[in-house]
């Protein structure tokens, strides 16, 4: 494989304040950032012509990590993190009986999140929303994990924002980020008043991350018999998933001025 950065190089260089518009400056050689590729981001395949790969050029690594960290931010304003930033496993309000062994495992698993799932299921108030953006925000800053984190109902409403019949490359992008991103916490599983569109669209996305073992968060306080029974039968495999109920009180409930005291947002 030639490197295009050394086909440009056969070319005579014009100095770059010599430039006129329209013309394309190549950096000097001592300038180079990637010595694989010159910088140009792409790679010529050496191949003979009549090569199924003749005439095509494939993009080298410095690119292709420069796209990641792109989609990686992408994500991450997407998710609105930035606003559940305070939402960590230090600002955790442990002193409500029964939430211990979430926490324990919550942490366990944003230190190790690789190749498994993570359901935490229980009532509202009890802390599932505030373990979860912790995951999230542990795994993102520490492990630096590309992360998408979103209400599920929010989330369907996001793909159908961007989903036109007659364009679809938003979509197609933005579904593709989502599906495969390094690490996908999805809030409020069975919350969401979902079309038969919507629906597929939610199990196509956990159904990929099922084959293909991504790391998965997924939190919900419905009945488990309301969720699509495709999507439950995933989650509830035992082979992959590490499922954490919590038997704990709402911290909203009125009459415990401690409890109202509590900063961050429970759910």
């Amino acid at each position: 494989m030639k490197r295009i950065g050394d086909v440009i190089k056969e070319f005579p260089i014009r100095p770059p304040t010599e430039a006129t518009r329209g013309e394309i400056v190549v950096a000097p050689r001592d300038e180079v950032k990637c010595p694989i590729c010159q910088d140009a981001g792409y790679l010529r395949n050496d191949v003979p012509t009549g090569h199924r790969l003749f005439g095509q050029v494939t993009i080298c690594v410095c690119r292709e990590r420069e796209l990641q960290d792109a989609n990686a931010e992408s994500l991450r304003k997407l998710s609105n993190l930035d606003v559940l930033s305070h939402l960590n496993f230090e600002t955790f309000d442990m002193s409500v009986p029964g939430v211990e062994d979430a926490y324990a495992s919550a942490l366990d698993y944003a230190q190790n999140p690789s190749q498994r799932w993570f359901f935490l299921f229980g009532p509202v108030g009890v802390g599932k929303t505030h373990l979860a953006a912790a995951i999230a925000n542990y795994t993102m800053s520490s492990q630096k994990v590309s992360t998408y984190f979103d209400e599920v109902p929010d989330l369907l409403d996001h793909l159908r924002a961007t989903f036109d019949p007659n364009l679809g490359t938003g979509y197609d992008e933005r579904f593709q980020l989502i599906r495969d991103v390094g690490l996908l916490v999805l809030d409020d599983l069975g919350t969401e008043n979902a079309t038969p569109w919507a629906r597929e669209k939610l199990y196509q996305i956990i159904n990929h991350r099922y084959v293909e073992q991504l790391p998965t968060v997924i939190t919900s306080n419905v009945d488990q018999k309301k969720v699509d029974d495709r999507i439950m039968s995933r989650i509830r495999d035992h082979r992959l998933t590490h499922y954490v109920e919590i038997d704990a009180d709402d911290y909203r409930r009125p009459g415990d001025p401690r409890k109202m005291r509590r900063s961050g947002r429970r759910t």
